[in-house]
């Protein structure tokens, strides 16, 4: 049990620092890094508190689709934004192209680590894979097409909020999946005692 705590408090801990290494490197961000930037630059909260209150209003659509939160999920509203935010405050503002892309590519590395940790720790889904699942187990469409619309909406209302949309952006979505697939299996090769993997999913 505290080997999977810690696994599940590190990754957040972790996740919530990638992500302040991409809105610093200012290339581009996740789908729903660029909503979240998007709403941080309309309103007068920083970003890592809007990522917090975004979980906590989609843990209200999971009220319909009938899912219940786990201590991961309420774990994933209160960590990852704290953990953002926490970075951001103390990591500088980069000029250097080649430095700005070593962070992109460290944050991709990162979360995937992170995803794989706190994925694998089995303490229940972040509130954004507990809608993209519980819409996919409502509607019978498939993850992929639910995933891809879900993302492909955050992403164009994020953008018109003035979210930062870029190669970095692109490179997320080619490599975030790969990332996380291998770092499932490198925990899933930890001791005998592990819990059951559950999907290839991402806060």
């Amino acid at each position: 049990m505290i080997r999977r705590l810690l696994q599940l408090y590190l990754g957040l801990a972790a996740y919530g620092f990638a992500i302040a290494l991409m809105v610093r490197a200012e290339l581009g961000l996740s789908p729903w890094d660029v909503f979240h930037q998007g709403l941080s630059r309309v309103t007068p909260l920083s970003h890592g508190l809007i990522v917090n209150l975004v979980g906590l209003g989609l843990l209200l659509l999971w009220i319909p689709l009938r899912i219940r939160p786990g201590l991961g999920t309420i774990s994933n509203v209160l960590v990852i934004g704290t953990a953002a935010d926490l970075a951001l405050a103390i990591l500088p503002s980069v000029e250097t192209l080649a430095l700005r892309w070593l962070m992109v590519a460290s944050a991709v590395i990162i979360i995937g680590l992170a995803s794989g940790a706190y994925i694998s720790a089995n303490f229940g889904p972040g509130p954004r894979d507990g809608l993209m699942t519980g819409l996919v187990a409502r509607t019978g469409w498939s993850v992929r097409r639910v995933r891809a619309a879900i993302e492909l909406t955050v992403l164009g209302a994020g953008w018109a909020l003035g979210g930062i949309v870029g190669p970095g952006t692109l490179l997320y979505a080619l490599a975030i999946g790969p990332a996380v697939h291998m770092a499932l299996g490198l925990f899933k090769r930890a001791p005998k005692d592990a819990p059951r993997l559950s999907a290839d999913v991402t806060p």
